[in-house]
């Protein structure tokens, strides 16, 4: 666990952990839950399909293709539930793919039209 306060500034890190130097890691998703075995239910989105929807997330400058570093703002759900799970899924990619889902960024999914 990780303790912090409400509206602090929440700190992360992700390393890949590989002898391949031409692979790159992505952040795709990352969703919060007031409970650790849920993350479908009762959710706060902080980064989905590689989109921003917390705007208190920033993501910082790491020297290596594999390390994402980012932040975003403690927060607390409602009914005043003190403790906030986070679930985070990453993409590991070639380097200089560019048709890989590393490069591709934010890939917000269009909704199909329905037919008459």
């Amino acid at each position: 666990p990780y303790y912090v306060d409400i509206n602090q500034n929440l700190f992360l890190e992700a390393y890949l952990h590989s002898s391949d130097s031409n692979l790159v890691l992505f952040l795709d998703t990352c969703v919060a839950s007031p409970t650790p075995h849920n993350f479908t239910t009762v959710t706060y989105d902080i980064i989905r399909n590689g989109c921003v929807r917390d705007s208190t997330y920033a993501t910082y400058y790491s020297p290596y293709r594999h390390m994402v570093r980012f932040k975003f703002n403690a927060f607390q759900f409602i009914r005043n539930n003190p403790l906030v799970y986070l679930q985070c899924e990453l993409v590991v990619c070639r380097a200089y793919d560019y048709s890989s889902r590393c490069y591709q960024g934010c890939t917000a999914r269009s909704r199909r039209e329905a037919s008459s």
